[in-house]
């Protein structure tokens, strides 16, 4: 899509999730169409994976968490910038620090991280749907993800769209689409990341979103594969629990 704004938090975008198992979740991801890219066991055991079109970073850690990361190559001018704009980190990195890291939450409690970029990590070259051209979006050959799809958005439900849009501009978004039904709601991206604002009390978690025109076609695979632990949601539409306890929304393009 035209007219997207240059990312001003850092120049990779991941989902960091934290998980006890690192192998089960990497079988786990890989059923979904993802595959393992890299893996160390400093600062921390962690995978890295994609799809294609995103990335994850498996985290070690037996505390549920995950969190809108970026990869920064100037993490001081950036967290300076964001600094003079007001925004509160709730954890800083410190000077002795080898990998430096900040973290900050929206005023809805998405967390947004902040690291300063390893050597090797790249962005996947996609395309999900913004970056794709509308006609495809109803052509599951042109999907990256043959297994689940479009990445459609990273979801998360907010208390006021109007001031939830105002705060993500200071972070170098812009509303993308902007719709009343069946509540208020957008899509913002900074040119990097897309991030669903939505204005309901219908779910409250972040969740990462696909949508595929077959969608009910790719379900059926998934379930006959193995797949358990989702809850329906209409024809053709499901929200898996992950096994670290994060979301993940399969939904019929057009839902």
């Amino acid at each position: 899509m035209e007219n997207l704004p240059k990312p001003i938090l850092g120049e990779i975008t991941a989902f960091t999730i934290t998980t006890p198992d690192l192998d089960k979740s990497l079988e786990y991801y890989q059923k979904l169409g993802f595959r393992e890219l890299f893996r160390a066991d400093w600062p921390f055991p962690w995978i890295q994976i994609t799809d294609g079109v995103l990335l994850i970073m498996l985290r070690k850690d037996p505390n549920p968490y995950i969190a809108l990361t970026y990869y920064v190559k100037d993490i001081n001018g950036v967290v300076a910038d964001l600094d003079k704009k007001g925004i509160k980190f709730t954890y800083r990195a410190k000077d002795a620090d080898p990998v430096k890291r900040f973290v900050f939450q929206s005023p809805d409690g998405l967390t947004i991280s902040l690291v300063n970029i390893i050597e090797g990590f790249s962005q996947p070259p996609g395309p999900g749907m913004l970056s794709m051209p509308q006609q495809d979006y109803f052509n599951p050959e042109k999907y990256v993800n043959k297994v689940c799809g479009l990445f459609g958005e990273f979801a998360h439900p907010v208390a006021d769209l109007e001031k939830s849009i105002a705060y993500w501009v200071q972070l170098g978004f812009k509303a993308v689409s902007k719709f009343t039904a069946p509540y208020p709601w957008a899509i913002i991206s900074d040119g990097l990341s897309v991030v669903g604002l939505h204005q309901t009390t219908s779910f409250n978690y972040p969740v990462i979103t696909f949508f595929a025109a077959d969608m009910k076609d790719k379900i059926a695979k998934l379930v006959e594969g193995g797949l358990t632990d989702y809850t329906e949601k209409g024809a053709g539409s499901i929200v898996l629990t992950t096994p670290e306890q994060q979301h993940i929304n399969l939904f019929k393009m057009g839902m």
